[in-house]
């Protein structure tokens, strides 16, 4: 039986998708689940697996826009999937024949080479998308990286590998050669044109300042220094600096609910509870995914859903669930060494937080100048709703607990009940 594979409703806003890669070709017998290509939207890149086992025949090409509903290839389904793993299990057992026989005659080496290219071409389009913008960044030809993944799929781990071990050298040695005038020009991805048409947005559509202050991280330092391998032998993850901001803005949120609400245009809306997104720099540009509830949050589930969300957004399989939402924002832009920025709200959100990088500097303490681990915040918000008043008030509740930790959490020894210890 033949039957038409649609593309799928993604989410309610979503109409319109761009099909960026095909991870099939056209004749393949693909198994059931199988993921067949990668549909790119205005938020996210996802993955759409076959309905059934068949035989599939494509309908349209890689760049293509499509609409909910239309037609991007059929399956036939009377044939058999058993077609499938015997063509790609036959190279792998084959392998250790040929190599055997490679020590024995001169005469192997040329069979041996041309079952060899078979998986590497087969792989050239089952390659995760970080792994082959990891790959265009460095101008490494993916057809030479062997892959271990699913299906001989090309992963992460499988590219940087490959460059580690010197491959790939004379493509990026000959891209940066001096002199070069060349140009050139690449499509806009819809999640491009959706973050720059947001951030555009923002700025015509909010009245929105900056307000910045410094705080002295010493406290904090010493706690992860004393804490960081006791945290991490009982949690499973390391104690970093996201979870005490995460923790001193849900306090602060609470004590001045204005910077944690939405404005309407006839209304305010204002939110008990903090959803912290948490910004994350990605190969395909800047997404924000959620913390929800982040006021109710150990430490330890901070730091864990963090790095869960943003492994999956550097991988790139972030759900929209993950990335809706939010009712505060924190960026960090001191990992990529900004020493101070004004960073742009999140809209509907009316504020965001900005981290910096955390730089040795003189500072006067108690009539005496040292030297002391400060880092810039920068609060930018939306006038609109939030006064100076308000705002400042926030930024300096903030400092307040990041210099004193122990205001973040009370009763018994503070810090071990912090931390869970």
């Amino acid at each position: 039986m033949i039957i038409e594979l649609k593309v799928p409703t993604i989410g309610e806003s979503i109409n319109e998708v761009t099909l960026s890669k095909w991870l099939v070709k056209d004749g393949d017998v693909v198994a059931l689940d199988q993921s067949l290509c990668e549909f790119e939207s205005d938020k996210a890149t996802l993955e759409f697996p076959a309905e059934q086992s068949g035989k599939i025949t494509l309908k349209v090409e890689e760049g293509k826009e499509l609409k909910i509903g239309d037609v991007i290839a059929t399956l036939d389904t009377s044939v058999a999937v058993e077609a499938a793993p015997k063509t790609t299990d036959a190279p792998k057992e084959e392998k250790p024949v040929d190599k055997a026989a490679e020590k024995e005659t001169v005469t192997t080496e040329k069979p041996v080479a041309q079952s060899e290219e078979k998986p590497v071409n087969t792989a050239e389009k089952h390659i995760t998308p970080l792994a082959e913008n990891i790959a265009k960044e460095n101008k490494v030809d993916i057809n030479k990286v062997p892959g271990t993944g699913a299906g001989g799929r090309i992963t992460k781990d499988d590219v940087l590998q490959f460059l580690q071990q010197g491959a790939g050298g004379k493509e990026i040695v000959a891209a940066l050669k001096r002199g070069s005038r060349n140009q050139r020009e690449e499509k806009v991805s819809k999640l491009r044109k959706t973050i720059a048409k947001r951030l555009v947005g923002v700025k015509n559509e909010t009245a929105m300042l900056t307000t910045f202050n410094e705080v002295d991280m010493s406290a904090i330092m010493a706690i992860r220094e004393k804490y960081k391998a006791t945290f991490e032998k009982k949690h499973g993850v390391g104690l970093g600096f996201m979870s005490f901001f995460v923790k001193a803005c849900c306090n602060a949120l609470q004590q001045f609910p204005a910077v944690n609400a939405y404005f309407n245009e006839d209304s305010v809306l204002y939110n008990d509870f903090c959803d912290i997104s948490i910004a994350v720099s990605t190969p395909k540009g800047l997404v924000v995914p959620v913390v929800r509830n982040a006021e109710s949050m150990s430490m330890a589930a901070v730091e864990l859903k963090i790095k869960e969300l943003a492994v999956k957004g550097r991988d790139g399989v972030l759900s929209l669930e993950e990335m809706q939402g939010g009712t505060f924002t924190i960026t960090n832009g001191g990992v990529f060494g900004s020493l101070m920025s004004t960073p742009i709200i999140n809209a509907p959100q009316s504020a965001i937080l900005g981290m910096h990088k955390i730089q040795d500097r003189p500072v006067a303490l108690n009539g005496q100048v040292v030297i002391r681990p400060m880092m810039y915040l920068a609060l930018s918000y939306d006038h609109r709703i939030i006064d100076g008043k308000e705002s400042v008030s926030f930024l300096v509740k903030v400092k307040e607990q990041l210099e004193k930790p122990e205001q973040l959490l009370f009763g018994m020894d503070v810090t071990e009940l912090l931390l869970e210890l």
